[in-house]
């Protein structure tokens, strides 16, 4: 991808994975708090959770969340059949990638992980 803006610095982790424990709305909202105390990012406003349930085809029922970052944001999508869930970190602070990675691997017990840098 083409950096439009080389003097504006972002950073961008997308982390996919399969879930072990029961999720919803409570433990969104908790990881939210946990993972931004352990990284040292500041939010400026609650997180947001919206559930699917009933919404759009059975196979994507779950959740949306996101939480506002003094530095930009984080948004988390769920999809609670698969235990699937796909979250991005997008920052305009640098973090540490591997503990960022650690930190929701934990936190969800993925047992299958994918992520990317951009």
């Amino acid at each position: 991808m083409k950096n439009l803006a080389p003097d504006i610095f972002r950073k961008r982790l997308l982390v996919e994975g399969y879930f072990t424990i029961p999720v919803d709305e409570q433990t969104l909202i908790h990881f939210f708090q946990h993972f931004t105390t352990q990284l040292s990012m500041r939010t400026y406003g609650a997180p947001i959770v919206h559930t699917t349930s009933g919404e759009g085809k059975a196979a994507n029922q779950g959740y949306d969340a996101f939480v506002p970052l003094i530095d930009s944001g984080i948004y988390i999508a769920v999809w609670s059949q698969q235990q699937f869930l796909s979250a991005i970190i997008y920052t305009c602070k640098d973090f540490s990638e591997a503990e960022a990675l650690s930190v929701i691997q934990t936190y969800f017990g993925i047992t299958e992980t994918a992520s990317t840098l951009f």
